[in-house]
């Protein structure tokens, strides 16, 4: 039955008569001499054989023994308890290499295209953020770099957005390689923003200086526009210290530019360039002798004498209000520049303008001539604020601050010419 039941079990004992045991499990034979293995029993029994041990403690020599059996017992608990310490050390072994992923226990093809996917995603992901970044720090650039070439060149229309897109630290980190040759861009930018601020300042107070020369308030020339609307506060970003200080010296570029652009195109009514091209006075600005009955009257503007039919050009900007005949002015045209500002054109033998037309500064609006109250050709001008008449001399004398370009030639005055009417 033990023969029957090893064989069904997949094992086989057979005792041979010629002193040897033969073993068979699961196809696997294996041969013992009955010799060799009572030989190794019997090394075993004689190393655990009864041993006296002496030792001394500080009084008397004592002495004890230690059977074989003892020691064998001793033995097989150390060769347990060691059996059981290595397996637990390689299970500790084996359970820290999967946790760390040495180990997969799921090694199909689809579990392998799932992992591969989720690292080609993240990668996309990793790729996106870079760059978004890279096309924020492009953009900044772009607007910044179109501010800086319209404040170098004095030309209107440049635009700055002031909630400029933000990156968050995370990304920042990640494309900080990728757009370092952009963030070097963005530096050297914020310094020449620096500069340019101070010369949009420096340029603003020699207008300024310029208006009050000739008379003028700079509150009148650029009149502060009326602004308004429901309060809607501006989502909170994260910023690093660096992308701050460059928006805030842009913003203020961007201020102090706007300033000086208003006040610049304002300055463009002022009447500040001469009415025909060779300048000469025959009668200044105050009082005079009347030439016709000899009594002190008020000149309320200058005569400048010419030939019949010499040009006479627009001193700024304006509308035409009158162009027509008007009394002792005889011929006359007159231009409203704002801001209570008008210049008034008489005597004139020919007007080339009608009424409510737009002129520009130099344009021809009419031809020198001797109409209404006067005793010969010349041009009676005339600069008026708020309806009351100022003396022009200071506009005419005053180089042109918008156009360098156009030499205001020396003022002369002719002594004794006081025959000139108006």
């Amino acid at each position: 039955m033990q023969a029957v039941e090893a064989r069904r079990r997949g094992c086989s004992c057979d005792n041979q008569a010629s002193g040897r045991l033969r073993i068979q499990f699961w196809g696997l034979i294996v041969r013992f001499s009955t010799q060799s293995i009572a030989d190794s029993i019997a090394r075993v029994r004689a190393s655990f054989k009864t041993r006296d041990f002496i030792f001394h403690d500080g009084r008397d020599l004592r002495r004890f023994s230690i059977s074989g059996r003892a020691q064998g017992v001793a033995a097989g608990v150390a060769g347990v308890t060691l059996c059981f310490s290595a397996f637990g050390l390689v299970q500790a072994t084996v359970g820290a290499v999967a946790m760390t992923g040495m180990l997969q226990s799921d090694v199909s093809p689809e579990s392998k295209l799932a992992r591969m996917e989720a690292q080609v995603a993240e990668l996309q992901g990793r790729v996106s953020r870079i760059k978004h970044a890279a096309q924020v720090h492009a953009a900044r650039i772009e607007q910044r770099q179109a501010l800086i070439t319209a404040v170098l060149a004095g030309k209107s229309g440049a635009k700055l957005a002031l909630d400029t897109p933000t990156i968050d630290a995370a990304t920042a980190s990640l494309a900080a390689d990728v757009v370092a040759p952009l963030a070097r861009a963005e530096a050297r930018q914020a310094g020449v923003a620096a500069q340019l601020r101070l010369v949009a300042e420096q340029r603003y107070a020699r207008a300024t200086q310029y208006v009050r020369r000739l008379g003028l308030s700079p509150e009148r020339i650029v009149a502060r526009p009326g602004v308004g609307g429901p309060y809607e506060p501006v989502a909170t970003t994260t910023k690093t210290g660096t992308d701050a200080n460059t928006d805030a010296q842009f913003r203020s570029l961007f201020v102090s530019w706007k300033k000086l652009e208003t006040l610049e195109k304002a300055v463009i009514a002022i009447p500040a360039t001469q009415p025909v091209d060779n300048m000469t006075f025959t009668s200044l600005f105050g009082v005079r002798s009347d030439p016709f009955r000899g009594s002190a009257a008020m000149h309320a503007g200058v005569d400048i004498p010419g030939a019949k039919g010499t040009p006479i050009y627009a001193t700024a900007d304006g509308i035409v209000a009158r162009a027509e005949r008007a009394g002792g002015y005889g011929n006359l045209v007159e231009v409203n520049h704002g801001r209570g500002i008008t210049t008034r054109y008489g005597h004139l033998s020919k007007i080339l303008v009608a009424p409510n037309a737009r002129v520009t500064r130099g344009q021809l609006i009419a031809l020198m001539g001797s109409t209404g109250r006067s005793t010969g050709s010349h041009l009676h001008y005339e600069v008026r604020v708020d309806g009351q008449a100022v003396n022009p001399l200071p506009f005419l004398q005053t180089a042109d601050y918008l156009s360098p370009a156009r030499e205001i030639k020396p003022v002369q005055v002719v002594p004794g010419a006081s025959d000139i009417a108006n």
